[in-house]
């Protein structure tokens, strides 16, 4: 008989190390026969559209449903999926590249950690001399981990999700691998996300809060691979912590102004319960309104978590008419589905 999982996190699992290729397992069968798992551990859709170029996500396990929880009609192609909280290495990310490419190339898009950007070079190094033709958009848009200044070096968040969206959505109907490029990186561009937390998460391997935070501050700029922040601000009431993430994302260079439309995503970091998203979603509204931008289409979910950290980002794309036109066509996967 075996010896259930015991720590401070209390998780329902089996051999804490066997985690990425269980749930990477159980992922497998929450897509219904429409998608179908490659080589170690990538995930592929089984209908993809002939001679096209391919899109293709990844990163670490531990924040589902992203990345691989993206993959789907209108969304990515296929997914190459780490260990928990961490890149996939490049034999993964290869097989996910072969299984993806139908002769037109490969785009792969993904967050911005030194881990990821490794990985992906090498496994992309390794898919051209197999004759794929690799491009690459790193999602950077997290507003705390660096100034605009050296935006270069700002992590990949939950604004990954309307970017995968429209990147779909260009790759279900564009030619050539410079055109779907081209649209993922307009869509990186156009989004912003600042994200708070109010408790740690932890890694299955040992149950441990990643890091500690006092009851009476809130985490400014949380990592979604536990990673503490950038700096503390009091707690305080939704209202307040609404009208507070907002001003840092109109502050930033975005150039947000009256008449323009936008995605606006609010989500859970895993724990925060769906009553508190829409409370602050409630806060958020007005100010929006206030200042004349005009919310084309509201997220509200879990879709880019940290295990049971709690917390809250708030993501804004801001839409021009080509973006407009690609968020309005369909898509459907298990992390996230627009009818």
């Amino acid at each position: 008989m075996s010896v259930p999982y015991k720590n401070s996190a209390k998780k329902i699992i089996n051999d804490p190390n066997d985690c990425a290729d269980e749930l990477f397992e159980g992922l497998v069968f929450a897509y219904d026969g429409k998608a179908s798992r490659v080589g170690k551990r990538s995930i592929v859709m089984n209908d993809l559209r002939p001679d096209a170029p391919a899109l293709l996500i990844g990163g670490g396990a531990g924040h589902e449903p992203i990345y691989h929880g993206l993959v789907g009609k209108g969304m990515a192609d296929g997914a190459a999926v780490g260990e928990i909280f961490a890149a996939p290495p490049p034999d993964i990310v290869l097989e996910a590249a072969q299984a993806v490419s139908r002769g037109k190339g490969v785009l792969f898009l993904y967050g911005n950690y030194a881990g990821d950007v490794m990985n992906f070079d090498i496994g992309g190094e390794l898919a051209v001399e197999e004759g794929i033709e690799v491009k690459t958009v790193i999602i950077a848009d997290d507003v705390c981990s660096a100034p605009p200044s050296e935006k270069h070096k700002r992590r990949g968040v939950a604004g990954l999700v309307p970017v995968v969206k429209l990147a779909g959505a260009a790759a279900a109907t564009v030619d050539t691998l410079d055109e779907l490029a081209r649209i993922a990186q307009k869509a990186c561009d156009n989004t912003r996300t600042v994200g708070v937390s109010t408790k740690p998460g932890s890694i299955p391997a040992t149950g441990e809060p990643t890091f500690e935070l006092a009851d009476d501050v809130i985490g400014l700029g949380m990592g979604i691979h536990g990673e503490k922040g950038v700096g503390l601000i009091p707690m305080c009431t939704a209202n307040e912590l609404a009208a507070k993430i907002l001003d840092l994302l109109f502050a930033d260079d975005l150039g947000l102004v009256a008449g323009d439309e936008i995605v606006f995503f609010v989500n859970s970091l895993g724990s925060t319960h769906m009553m508190e998203l829409l409370i602050l979603l409630r806060a958020a509204r007005p100010i929006l309104d206030a200042k004349g931008i005009k919310v084309h289409h509201t997220i509200v979910d879990s879709i880019v978590t940290c295990q049971e950290m709690a917390g809250v980002s708030f993501s804004i794309t801001k839409l021009d008419a080509e973006l407009k036109k690609l968020w309005d066509m369909p898509c459907e996967s298990v992390g996230y589905t627009k009818l």
